[in-house]
């Protein structure tokens, strides 16, 4: 057998971008290039869950008139727009007493929350943690701000967006953070089809800060890059109630800046042996670089800091062993709740979506149900972190 060498560069070259092209073939199959991905439609006991009312209120109301109707299907079932929930929301509000509140956003003297989702370690369910938060936000009436700050942008795809075909004139987190003009990040910030969520989406040009920022440093000292990224949100700091940072798998200088601006952070942990081994390494460098931009004048103060046990496979005695193991060690920093490991997230991730776009019947309902709950459940943990730091 006679064995041919081949240029790297060239092979690499060629599988990207074969695989570019059926990627741009498969979407452009399943989503025409005018389609715009929609939130699905809800269920009156989805819709309650939201404004966190019961459900047998809710019919109640629309029986007595006191908000607005909806549609309903053949079967005279209603079926919940968000606009339907937004819409709702505030007839509540303006009709309630003082010490009730269906809309759990800022309020006067309220700051905004910037939350980074964190880990060194790929795999470890960073972005689906990400994506579902900022969502399960938004669908609860929090005006939230997304952004993708990973080149890989699986978050970015999962709202739509595929960045090589998308994103070819820029449009990330870098050409605001960029340090040769810079645009303001009203230019890159993109409505999505979940009413109350932004994106700014990522791609592979967000390492152009990580290369830059070196020769920056030299020239302005370490202020010119971890001050960046909070600077930007000021820009836009009374438009939101919560920022969810979906930050690279790596210790650069966009986890810094990120972990600069944060207000809450939240480090997934996937509850393996040698995942805790690679955290263990992730936090004591995280320390000791945080540490120097500390000395160089950064603002470093956050409200809350929680490990959230990741892929947990329910019933998995050494995965059950590892959560107690760090328990143990990180007490009342560890989430209460944990992400359970799910074919309904991994079928749903198949056609770029989060359990909250997919619809219940096309799944096992128990294997679905089981997924939700425990996807609220870690997300309105979060919430409830987010109120008590405003006081509530």
């Amino acid at each position: 057998m006679v064995h041919m060498e081949q240029d790297l560069d060239l092979a690499i070259g060629h599988f990207a971008e074969l695989l570019a092209a059926n990627l741009h073939a498969q979407r452009a199959a399943h989503f025409p290039p005018n389609a715009q991905k929609v939130m699905r439609s809800l269920s009156s006991g989805e819709a309650a869950d939201l404004l966190g009312i019961d459900d047998t209120y809710l019919r109640k109301l629309h029986r007595e008139g006191k908000i607005p109707e909806v549609d309903t299907t053949a079967g005279n079932h209603r079926r919940y727009t968000l606009d339907d929930i937004w819409e709702i929301r505030e007839a509540l509000q303006s009709r309630t007493n003082r010490g009730t509140s269906y809309v759990p956003g800022r309020r006067d003297g309220d700051a905004l929350q910037v939350v980074s989702v964190v880990n060194f370690k790929g795999g470890s369910g960073k972005t689906t943690t990400s994506a579902h938060l900022a969502q399960r936000l938004a669908l609860k009436g929090y005006r939230v701000l997304a952004i993708d700050l990973d080149p890989q942008a699986s978050m970015s795809a999962l709202h739509g967006i595929q960045p090589e075909i998308d994103l070819m004139e820029g449009g990330t987190l870098y050409d605001v953070v960029r340090y040769d003009e810079p645009a303001s990040i009203k230019d890159v910030i993109r409505k999505t089809y979940i009413r109350g969520l932004d994106l700014i989406p990522g791609n592979l040009e967000l390492m152009e800060f990580e290369h830059e920022t070196p020769a920056a440093i030299q020239n302005g000292g370490a202020r010119s890059f971890f001050s960046r990224v909070r600077d930007a949100l000021d820009e836009v700091d009374g438009d939101y109630d919560v920022v969810v940072i979906d930050c690279p798998p790596q210790l650069g200088f966009l986890t810094m800046s990120a972990l600069s601006a944060s207000t809450g952070v939240l480090v997934t942990v996937h509850p393996q042996m040698l995942d805790l081994m690679s955290m263990s390494q992730f936090l004591r460098m995280t320390s000791d670089l945080l540490g120097v931009i500390r000395d160089a004048g950064a603002n470093l103060r956050y409200e809350w800091l929680k490990f959230l046990p990741t892929r947990y496979k329910v019933g998995d005695a050494p995965q059950t062993e590892m959560i107690t193991f760090i328990r143990s060690l990180f007490g009342r920093s560890v989430l209460t709740n944990q992400m359970v490991e799910s074919t309904a997230i991994a079928d749903a991730g198949l056609t770029k979506q989060t359990l909250y776009e997919v619809d219940r019947k096309d799944f096992t309902r128990t294997t679905y149900d089981r997924a939700v709950e425990a996807m609220n459940a870690v997300n309105d943990e979060i919430s409830q972190l987010i109120q008590t730091t405003w006081g509530r």
